[in-house]
């Protein structure tokens, strides 16, 4: 029996009770000397009554929480009409299979939601959901750990050092990137900004994705450098190779010459062959230096204590930095701390580092070089050289680790070059903050 046909039934059986015990108590009435009768069948009228009574209110309260649960989508309680003899049977069973229907929805879009999150909060790229009032919704550790903020509610809450991201963020319409420098004390980020635009409940959104690509700059960079090496450093030796056979020649073949050339023009001629020789030669030997950097061997990683690498350090330096009068100090925190890497490698750039800050505090006062290393927030090690000598220009800091280029007279420009060369190797980076007068620190990250 359907549900309406149930009802009605009921309910038409509960009527027709109740004029049954109408008739019955009006019959009964006429006669006064009936009186259980009579009051039998008004105690029948008046229960069949509140019977019908309750049957309907019941039915009402039992359809309106089926209602309110369709409509709020909320199936955790009965709808209170299984009680209702067989006349609702149907309907329970219809709220049992939409509340499992429901109830199956809603744990597939959580697990939706859950997993959406994982993914959001577990990307490697950093991402910023603001509305049109500048509040954040979204703000994925990613972007934490690229800002070094644990919680962002406002774009306007950004420390003062990321006032050029804010008006960034703001200036960036759908669809358009920007680049942005970012300086921490010990490590500089190239940021990648990209934004989108995306409506949800008839509120407007911009998503801002952050990326760092420090790490793939350089790597080009540096390619591009090794690749130019390669190739001049093939052209000057094809070059050089011939000159300096025919000066050697030329001054070996000299001396037969010697009575067809004067004296005086034949010591001038032997002078600049032999320049020419001495040049060739100091070129060549140029020439395979930078070839080397382009030639760096593959690390060789090992696990070993960052403290012996700085004790062999201050030993094998210890006669240049006393006879210079600079004092020098390691710390390592915590004194256990160990890293894998090529432990000959790292040494190299340690003592490239160490050398040109002794070169730098030449003339300084109470010169001093600190060498530190610990683990960084995300569980790096990072090693630091720092000293308190003039600093370095910003312009002349911009291009320190671009091959041959130096501030020095006697400088090569290979010294720093090739210790960010061993630094991609170990997918690593290095990096410098420095200010005139105020001392320069190299971070190594590894």
């Amino acid at each position: 029996m359907k549900i309406g046909q149930s009802f009605r039934f009921q309910v038409g059986w509960r009527l027709l009770q109740i004029a049954a015990a109408a008739g019955f108590f009006f019959y009964w009435l006429r006669d006064l000397t009936l009186g259980i009768p009579v009051l039998l069948a008004a105690a029948v009228f008046i229960y069949t009554l509140v019977s019908l009574f309750k049957y309907i209110d019941r039915s009402n309260r039992g359809l309106a929480r089926f209602l309110q649960a369709v409509r709020y989508h909320d199936f955790s309680l009965s709808p209170g009409i299984e009680g209702l003899s067989g006349s609702f049977a149907d309907l329970n069973d219809a709220f049992r299979e939409i509340s499992g229907q429901f109830q199956r929805a809603r744990e597939e879009k959580e697990e939706q939601y859950r997993y959406l999150q994982t993914v959001v909060q577990h990307i490697g790229v950093g991402l910023l959901s603001l509305r049109a009032d500048g509040g954040i919704d979204l703000f994925n550790h990613a972007a934490k750990r690229l800002l070094r903020v644990s919680h962002l509610r406002h774009i306007a809450d950004l420390p003062p050092m990321f006032q050029q991201l804010r008006e960034d963020i703001e200036r960036l319409r759908p669809g358009e990137k920007a680049l942005l420098k970012l300086d921490f004390p010990d490590e500089e980020l190239q940021l990648s900004l990209s934004t989108t635009e995306f409506k949800l409940r008839g509120q407007l959104y911009k998503l801002i994705s952050l990326q760092n690509i420090q790490v793939e700059l350089e790597e080009k960079e540096t390619e591009a450098w090794q690749s130019l090496t390669r190739v001049l450093t093939h052209e000057i030796m094809n070059s050089l190779t011939p000159i300096a056979s025919l000066a050697a020649t030329a001054s070996s073949l000299l001396p037969a010459a010697g009575s067809a050339v004067d004296s005086t023009r034949s010591q001038d001629i032997a002078e600049a062959l032999q320049t020419i020789d001495r040049r060739s030669h100091g070129l060549m030997r140029f020439v395979h230096a930078y070839r080397s950097v382009a030639l760096i061997p593959k690390p060789q990683f090992k696990i070993f204590p960052v403290t012996e690498m700085f004790q062999r350090m201050e030993k094998l330096l210890q006669d240049k930095l006393t006879r210079q009068g600079i004092t020098f100090s390691a710390e390592v925190e915590p004194r256990s701390l160990e890293m894998t890497a090529d432990p000959d490698l790292t040494e190299q750039v340690l003592i490239n580092l160490l050398l040109n800050a002794m070169e730098a505090l030449g003339g300084s006062e109470a010169p001093h070089i600190h060498l530190s290393s610990r683990m960084n927030e995300r569980g790096l090690v990072v090693i630091q050289v720092s000293d308190n000598g003039p600093g370095i220009e910003p312009e002349a800091r911009e291009k320190i680790f671009i091959p041959f280029f130096t501030t020095k007279k006697e400088g090569s420009g290979i010294g720093l070059s090739f210790s960010r060369q061993v630094m991609r190797l170990h997918h690593g980076i290095i990096s410098v903050q420095s200010q005139p007068g105020a001392g320069t620190v190299f971070t190594l990250r590894f």
